[in-house]
């Protein structure tokens, strides 16, 4: 097919006359005809015009080239961005209950936490650049926040209790003992509550989504 037909099947495609489409293009309907019957060739001032009423590139009314389709952008898994925020994490709260047990300073806190927010921050980038940010961001939360809650849960604790002996002034990545067995286990059982209750709601919230 050349640009003669390639005209002609544009015009017919569109329920038109030549003289219709001359009145469009400002010519005359034996212009049009010339085209189509190959005595002549539109000049590039009516070739852009033709192009832009039939919604066609120039190339392929000159040339017949097709427009190459957009190919959309391969996008990440944000799934892959909540797994790395979670290895933070988990690194985050080892390294934290690591260095208290080694080094009982309240450095332990200030690392774990610094790991912790490059890990939140990893997730959070992921839900701008990846696909399936909804559920990875769910999954996200159903785990992480066994090792996001555990440092400030236990800095309050720490701090209420007020029983640390020569460490009540510091901040642990971790419930210390005190002199009260019972406020230590009502602790670990509030955590266990509160971590299992937001698993509930987030994966209750999943379910729903599926239905």
């Amino acid at each position: 097919m050349n640009a003669a037909d390639r005209i002609q099947t544009l015009r017919k495609a569109k329920g038109m006359s030549q003289e219709g489409l001359a009145d469009k293009i400002g010519v005359s309907r034996q212009t049009v005809s010339k085209w189509e019957s190959e005595q002549s060739l539109p000049d590039l001032e009516k070739i852009i015009l033709l192009s832009e009423y039939f919604e066609v590139t120039t190339d392929y009314l000159l040339k017949g080239i097709e427009p190459k389709p957009d190919v959309p952008q391969k996008r990440t898994d944000a799934r892959i961005f909540a797994a790395a925020g979670t290895a933070f994490n988990f690194i985050g709260l080892v390294a934290a209950i690591t260095i208290w047990i080694e080094e009982q300073t309240t450095t332990a806190v200030a690392v774990g936490l610094i790991i912790m927010a490059m890990g939140c921050m990893i997730t959070v980038i992921g839900q701008f650049v990846g696909t399936h940010g909804k559920s990875a961001l769910k999954w996200f939360g159903a785990v992480n926040v066994w090792f996001l809650s555990l440092i400030p849960v236990s800095c309050a604790f720490n701090c209420i209790q007020g029983t640390l002996g020569r460490f009540s002034w510091m901040l642990t990545p971790i419930p210390s003992m005190g002199n009260s067995y019972i406020a230590y286990s009502l602790c670990w059982l509030a955590y266990l509550a509160f971590c299992l209750f937001t698993d509930l709601i987030l994966l209750k919230g999943k379910g729903e989504t599926g239905k």
